[in-house]
This record gives structure tokens, sequence and C-alpha cells, in this order.
């Protein structure tokens, strides 16, 4: 039986879906976007009730969304019931005009139906995202001059995902006649599965996260000049792998191989390490064998997948002159090549013993000055877009114990470009045996 928006909405079905909302509401937020945004199944209940109780009625069902079972001051309970409550009442009325009629629907309701719900499922995100930009607005969260800019693409995967759960209203709606509260539980009881799910795979994460920043710390002890190195090394191949498209779990793998790619510097006594003044030829074999060693450390954790490749030949070079094993142009992996032009760019752009920091600008020139022979176009130009863009926070000067620099005589890093197109750039490393691998 079918009733009106505003008058003779079903009670009882108005209930069952108020409480079903503020169950969903309660448990069921879904984790996405690496832990950094979450959505709620909830929003289908809330859907279901614009077909179900009308405009009215969903309002109603929204603003329930005040008795969940959370932990929340009284502010936010009132803005999110708020929220729910609007968004679900503009959407009732979008339906409305569309045609679409309030009730259970029937047979002979379909396919006619799916336009009006569509157009109502639109304009509930439409006015839900609204409501949440403007108090983040408000906040001061969002301002009009950003200097790094926001991330659209899993902005837009976490409104399509919404989207989706909030098409499952209709089919709530649909069966409500049939089964009555058994309905919702049935089409959602695999999504509260996949909640469960998500939720197991981002404390998996999080837990692969603080593992690999442990071995970052463990590194960066035994060298004080590269104090937040790897870290940043991470960040600016996350930034190029992003440039070029690459999906977020390859993006993922390559960040962590820049988290990384330093660790065989565990096997490298800390005097050598440490010393300030030029490295003996023995010393310099050392340090080269740190990308193997470093391999060698991780490979066995599977994780890390395509991030093994880019910790083992991160120091490779295009004309063949790199180590470990002297690959050369493509004969590097991708991950490697992007990791290489992070790598340098964080070394210049950082206060070591033996210089001081490169602006930004000069650094840029320096990796475009090496293209070709050191390192990939593609890679320095993707990192170049990246930081005009998003900016480069350059690191604080990090002083070894006591506050005392190495003596001028100490040799710049092998990790950096033997080009010198600035004039102001180090010497070449090759020119010495002892040349630096910071």
């Amino acid at each position: 039986m079918l009733v009106g928006p505003y008058s003779g909405i079903n009670l009882k079905t108005l209930v069952l879906v108020a409480v079903l909302f503020v169950v969903a509401e309660s448990i069921s937020t879904i984790v996405v976007s690496n832990g950094k945004m979450g959505m709620s199944p909830s929003s289908a209940v809330s859907l279901a009730a614009v077909v179900l109780v009308g405009p009215v009625g969903a309002a109603v069902v929204g603003f329930a969304s005040c008795l969940t079972i959370r932990k929340q001051i009284l502010v936010k309970r009132a803005f999110n019931g708020s929220q729910f409550a609007l968004a679900a009442y503009a959407a009732g009325h979008v339906y409305l005009l569309c045609g679409g009629n309030v009730g259970e629907p029937v047979r002979e309701d379909f396919p006619m139906v799916l336009l009006p719900y569509v157009a109502a499922v639109l304009t509930h995100t439409v006015v839900n995202s609204a409501l949440v930009a403007a108090l983040m607005w408000t906040l001061g969260a969002v301002q009009t001059r950003r200097k790094r800019p926001i991330h659209w693409r899993p902005l837009a995967a976490v409104e399509l995902s919404s989207i989706g759960y909030q098409m499952l209203g209709l089919a709530i709606a649909a069966v409500w006649g049939g089964v009555g509260i058994i309905a919702p539980l049935l089409v959602l009881l695999p999504l509260f599965i996949a909640r469960w799910t998500f939720a197991q795979q981002a404390d998996e994460a999080r837990a692969h996260e603080a593992t690999l920043a442990t071995l970052c710390q463990a590194v960066e002890t035994k060298d004080y000049y590269t104090r937040g190195h790897c870290m940043r090394v991470a960040e600016g191949s996350a930034m190029i792998a992003r440039e070029l498209g690459m999906p977020a779990e390859r993006v993922q793998k390559i960040r962590y191989a820049g988290m990384l790619h330093d660790i065989g510097k565990l096997g490298v006594p800390t005097k050598v390490l440490q010393k300030t003044g030029k490295l003996t030829d023995e010393e310099y074999a050392a340090i080269k064998l740190h990308p193997t060693r470093g391999y060698e450390i991780v490979r066995e954790i599977s994780f890390l997948d395509e991030a093994l490749a880019g910790i083992r030949h991160h120091h490779e070079r295009l004309d063949g002159r790199g180590y470990p094993m002297g690959l050369v142009g493509m004969e590097i992996p991708e991950s490697a090549r992007i990791i290489t032009v992070a790598d340098v760019f964080d070394c210049l752009t950082s206060t070591r013993s033996y210089r001081k920091a490169w602006s930004v600008e000069e650094a840029i020139t320096e990796l475009r000055a090496c293209v070709g022979t050191q390192f990939d176009g593609r890679m320095v130009e993707a990192l170049v877009r990246a930081v005009e863009r998003e900016g480069w926070k350059t690191p604080d000067i990090a002083e070894p114990p006591g506050g005392c620099y190495a003596r001028a005589d100490a040799e710049p890093t092998d990790a950096e470009p033997t080009a010198d197109a600035t004039g102001t750039g180090p010497a070449p490393a090759e020119a010495v045996p002892g040349g630096r691998d910071r």
C-alpha cells in the first residue's frame, strides 16, 4: 500500500527502519583509503527510507543517528543527525519530483522506479558532501590557498563506493514487503562481513607500516646525517608513482621500497657510515654492498613484492655505471628508477657533513642534467610536476652528537649526480675511490 510523503506514514515501518539505521550506523563504518577516510552502509538504509516512508520519514530516520552507540560529543551527534536528516529530506523530494512513489515497491514499479531512485541517491551524496565540506571550511581544515592540493582520487573512490552502497537501498525497499525487518539483514549482512574484512586489512596495513618505520629508525640510528631520509624518499617515490598514474596498491609498494632502500646499511660498520674523512677503497666497497645486503635482509617479507627490486637496484644507472649489477637502461626495474630520483633529490636538498643543502630549483636542474645517463627522464619530470604542485619540505639540519660537523675533506655521496650542471654542486663521486654514500 502506498502512502503520502507527509501523512499516513506507516509508523511500524518508520520505527523499524530507524532502529535498523541506528544499528547500522553504530557498527558498520568501513575504513578505506589507508585508514584516512571511511563510509557507512547505513546510507543504504537511509535511501530505503526515502522509498518506504518518504522525505519526512527519511529525515526522521536520518536524525535518529543521534542515538548511535558511539563515544561522540553532543555537538557531533547533533551535526551528524542534522546532516543525515537534511540529505535524506532533499533526496526524498527529488525522488518525488522525478516521479517516484512512496511505499513498498511492487513488480509494476520496475524499471521506472530506477530513474527517480538514482536521482535521490545523487542528491543524497551531493548534499551530504556539501554539508561535510561546509563543516570543514568552518573549522579551517579547508583553505582557499593550499600549499598542498587535495588528492581527489581517493575522495572520488570513497564517493563512488558510497553511491554503490546507497543503491542497495532500493533492494531493501523491494523485499521489505515480503520479509519485513529481515529484508535489510539479508542485504546488509554481506556488507557487515566486508566491513570486518576491511578492518582486518587495515590493521594489517598499520602493522606493516609500523614494522617498516622501526627498520627505518634502526638505519638512521647508525647514520645520524640521514635522519628522516628514508621517510622523505618514501614520500618522494610515492609522489612520482602517483604522478605516473600507478594504482594505489603499486604506489604503496614503491613507497615501502623508498622506506627500506637503505636497510642494507645495517650491515655496514657504524664507524664507516659515520667516518668524517675520506673513505678507503675497502670502506667504499663495503658501502656499495648495501643494496644487496638490504635485499637479503628483507627478501622473505612477502608483502614487499615489487619493493624488493627497488631496494636491490636503486643505485643502478641508465648508462650501466651503477651497482650492484651494472644494469643498463630499461633493464633497471621501474621501481628502482623511481627511487633513484627520489633518493638523489632528497640528498641534494639536505645538508650533509660535506656540503650545504641545495635549493629545490638547483636540485631539479641537476636531476635534469643527468637524464639519460643516471636518471630516467619520465621519473624526473614526474617528480618535478609533483613538487611544483605539492611542494617539498626540506629537512632540518642534522647534527651529530656534540653538534660538530664532519671535516671539510669528506667526499660527496655516490648517490648524488656526477654532473655539476649548476657550477655549485659536489665533485664527481667516482673521481675518488672514497666517494661518499650517504
